[in-house]
């Protein structure tokens, strides 16, 4: 079991606060034993506070002794891939075999930050992913063929080894994708539902050998759900009112703080409480922590996959930790 966290903001603290308690996070999840701590990358938000996942993987690897830490993910399309060879290569190199670096293909923010964000705005941006991946892999794994211009680069620090690159997605698209280069997929069920069963089936069914020095040899897929615990039904149903208001805010454009349960539920009650609900699972598992379990192992059942990546967004941090600490127990985490 592992975890992605996106840095949520609480209403009346401020994003200072929310790093502080990823921070807090980190530090206790690796302590309980959970597998990996990603962050994620979102911009111009209210709500999420992480812009630069990097810079705080350089930290809590720090905080921080066995738990793997990585990107969920980095936004490629922003960025040259060159310099985020060089940041990851530079995380390895302070963490050695516990980088993972998560790819994705989404803006993370709305289209006047993903203009912002263009590496060049004087013609419209062509969608390079691909070509982008290709060449991320290149540099970590030194495969650029002879004349190759960047053949000669060499991605510093020099350190044996390198970060484990993972292509993230939440679609039919991202799931081909991690097949054509033979990466280990991570499904975003909790953002979007609908195709999680026909994507992570797809990609196990699809999985071919890639003639790549770093390739997998096998199939490795995960899933991030939503998830709250506490110690009664009644506690985690309150606790996850913020999360139910903060799913109807942002499909209204909405990107404000996290609101405490109390005010959530009377924002709700005005405006209407209604669950969308797309797909075969929720996107939020909500309930005590034995019931959430069970819900989960039954879900990695179903899709034949040995790792979940919880995400856990409520108000007060304590209880969040508190969520992460009881899930640990159902599941006998060490």
């Amino acid at each position: 079991m592992s975890v992605l966290d996106q840095s949520p903001v609480p209403a009346g603290s401020t994003p200072g606060d929310a790093l502080q308690n990823s921070i807090s996070l980190a530090r206790r999840v690796d302590a309980l034993g959970y597998t990996r701590f990603w962050m994620s990358e979102h911009h111009a938000m209210d709500t999420l506070a992480c812009t630069a996942p990097e810079v705080m993987l350089a930290r809590i690897g720090a905080e921080t002794q066995r738990i793997r830490i990585g990107s969920g993910g980095i936004m490629l399309p922003h960025y040259s891939a060159f310099k985020v060879a060089e940041v990851f290569r530079m995380l390895h190199a302070l963490y050695p075999g516990r980088v993972d670096l998560g790819l994705g293909r989404a803006p993370g923010g709305g289209p006047v930050e993903a203009l912002a964000l263009r590496r060049d705005r004087k013609a419209r941006q062509e969608d390079d992913f691909q070509q982008q991946v290709a060449e991320l892999l290149a540099y970590f794994e030194r495969t650029f063929p002879a004349g190759h211009p960047f053949a000669g680069l060499r991605v510093s620090p020099e350190v044996p080894g390198a970060p484990d690159v993972w292509m993230l997605g939440s679609s039919m698209w991202s799931s081909a994708a991690a097949v054509e280069f033979g990466l280990p997929y991570a499904f975003a069920h909790f953002f979007s539902p609908v195709h999680t069963r026909a994507a992570i089936e797809a990609y196990k069914r699809n999985f071919q050998l890639v003639d790549r020095p770093g390739a997998r040899q096998a199939p490795e897929a995960t899933v991030a759900v939503g998830v709250i615990c506490a110690e009664t039904e009644e506690e985690a149903d309150y606790l996850a009112s913020s999360v139910r208001l903060l799913q109807r805010r942002i499909r209204q454009g909405d990107r404000r703080p996290i609101a405490a349960p109390k005010d959530a539920l009377q924002e709700l009650q005005v405006f209407g409480d209604i669950a969308v609900e797309e797909g075969e699972w929720p996107r939020y598992f909500v309930g005590t922590p034995e019931k959430v379990a069970n819900q989960l192992l039954a879900m990695a059942g179903e899709l034949g996959i040995g790792e979940l990546v919880v995400n856990t967004i409520v108000w007060d941090h304590a209880a969040r930790l508190r969520s992460y600490e009881l899930l640990a127990a159902s599941l006998g985490i060490r």
